[in-house]
């Protein structure tokens, strides 16, 4: 699978992480975005990662340059035309996503397979931006954040998607030392249902005075064996891309999905979480 080139659209954080899973497993990688110079800034944030996993003492320091080498940042949607497989990460906007899809299905050859990096969006109307040929080839592949570190990835055929590329998909994550699970076409699939429902409570718990959040982050640390906290971990997804999956999941299944009050607050107040320096934690910012 490794002689096969890989193309991200989208080189924010989602789309630069998976992006770097492609490279550290051989690929070839495309990082694209609106401009180069916003591919490039995902090539640095790459790099951060990558420096972080060598403090941790976690990835070999020598395999850092040819890594990041793999990877050519690109700002012309046209050098998708190189690709086998090409993930799109851009926002979770259905006509934003829609408008890549139908700018792919004229760019990518015909046994190119493109997936959807959405987190709660139909497979099967993000499809139907593309020719019937096209949605054949087409499914979604949900990355969990933070990508770079996370085994899971939820893969969802949508109505039109050919059997022969869900087997695809899962034997190249297979190759990118990913773990798969096949799910339905539903809105939030099965992860960002389970998840939402979880920071849910979380957030009603501290409206309520029940715990701090510290005290929360431990809960899920060391009784319920989570890697990072609750809102530690909502921090790094970013409550912008929270708040707006919890408004797409409220508007389908009702009041379990309702919004918390504080992140609105957050939002409001651009504290998005470690990208913007504060969120529910401070945090150095780059």
């Amino acid at each position: 699978m490794n002689n096969k080139t890989a193309g991200v659209i989208g080189a924010g954080m989602m789309g630069a992480e998976i992006a770097l899973c492609f490279a550290k497993a051989g690929f070839q990688v495309i990082l694209n975005d609106i401009t180069p110079e916003i591919a490039l800034r995902g090539k640095e944030k790459q790099a951060e990662v990558l420096d972080r996993s060598i403090k941790k003492g976690n990835f070999d320091p020598g395999q850092k340059g040819p890594v990041l080498g793999r990877v050519r940042a690109s700002g012309n949607i046209q050098d998708m035309a190189a690709c086998d497989f090409v993930v799109e990460a851009v926002l979770e906007v259905l006509d934003v996503k829609t408008g890549v899809f139908k700018k792919l299905d004229s760019v990518c050859k015909e046994s190119c397979v493109i997936a959807s990096n959405t987190s709660s969006i139909s497979i099967t109307k993000l499809a139907a931006a593309m020719s019937k040929d096209r949605q054949r080839r087409f499914l979604g592949t949900h990355f969990n954040s933070p990508a770079s570190i996370m085994k899971l990835v939820e893969v969802i055929p949508g109505e039109l998607t050919a059997p022969e590329t869900v087997d695809f998909a899962v034997e190249l994550l297979r190759t990118i030392e990913k773990e798969s699970v096949k799910v339905k076409d539903v809105t939030g699939f099965a992860l960002n249902r389970l998840f939402h429902c979880f920071s849910a409570e979380a957030f009603r718990l501290l409206e309520e005075g029940v715990a701090s959040k510290e005290d929360i982050d431990k809960v899920c640390l060391y009784g319920l064996g989570h890697p990072v906290g609750i809102f530690k971990l909502l921090d790094i997804i970013g409550h912008d891309l929270n708040l707006k999956v919890d408004e797409i999941m409220f508007n389908v299944y009702g009041e379990r999905f309702r919004p918390s009050q504080t992140m609105r607050r957050l939002v409001d107040a651009g504290m998005l979480g470690r990208k913007s320096g504060a969120g529910l934690y401070e945090y150095e910012k780059n």
